[in-house]
């Protein structure tokens, strides 16, 4: 039986007087992924940080609406530091700690008490290993993060943010500085990762929407177009522009 995990409800973003979103709606299942779709500028990342509140870092920042994680407002009823713990988050660009890879993966449990080094060790193995990359690193834990290639850097990552148990995990367009072998890798691994976590994805690129989601969003100015199962969002699409925009028609 799925289970909706994330509910986002009349939920308008502004950066001072513009409105980056308009009244979205949306629920997120449970253990699947979901992908944001839309030109440059629609709203897709706005919305996908606006998940663990990391639009707070901006001044102009203001919001209207609820975003819920599992019934608890994230705005009102979340500590944000418990917060980003459960929702965790992999960015466009690889950005490893410039520590050990070892130390970027232990970081999370250790800020959340976490001293045991046998218990590090297990979680660090278990997390490079779900990240399909411990056979890659195994024999270099104490070498820099910096050291591996983009795709290994952005694997470590998703292990690092892994490393903490979180309930969903961000990514924000996490293939788009990564070569094709790379790409591929990280769409097999977000199949895999989707057994235990639930993932949101935003990316430009509609055929790995299509490869790795199960439900897709697509945005237009702000707004939430169109939502449903990835299948059907884009074989029959139900508005114009989302054919238009899946047809290469603009965007």
């Amino acid at each position: 039986m799925s289970k909706n995990i994330i509910e986002i409800k009349d939920f308008d973003v502004f950066y001072g007087d513009f409105q980056a979103i308009k009244n979205c709606n949306m629920e997120i299942e449970e253990n699947k992924v979901t992908a944001f779709i839309g030109p440059s500028g629609c709203g897709k990342s706005t919305l996908l940080k606006s998940i663990n509140r990391m639009n707070d870092l901006v001044e102009v920042f203001h919001k209207k609406g609820s975003i819920k994680l599992e019934g608890i407002d994230v705005y009102e009823d979340y500590d944000e530091y418990l917060l980003r713990k459960d929702i965790g988050m992999v960015f466009q660009r690889p950005n490893p700690f410039p520590k050990s890879i070892y130390d970027n993966v232990a970081y999370g449990p250790r800020t959340h008490g976490i001293k045991d080094k046998k218990e590090l060790d297990e979680i660090v193995e278990k997390s490079l290993k779900q990240a399909a990359i411990w056979d890659e690193v195994k024999d270099k834990l104490h070498q820099s993060a910096l050291a591996l290639s983009g795709g290994q850097q952005q694997r470590v990552c998703i292990a690092r943010a892994i490393a903490v148990q979180p309930k969903v995990i961000l990514l924000d367009e996490p293939t788009s500085a990564l070569d094709p072998i790379s790409t591929s890798k990280i769409e097999d691994l977000i199949f895999e990762l989707k057994k235990d976590y639930t993932i949101v994805i935003v990316t430009h690129n509609m055929q790995q929407a299509a490869r790795v989601s199960d439900y897709t969003g697509f945005f237009y100015l702000g707004e939430l177009v169109e939502f449903g199962e990835t299948l059907q969002v884009f074989s029959q699409p139900k508005d114009e522009r989302t054919e238009r925009y899946i047809t290469g028609r603009f965007g």
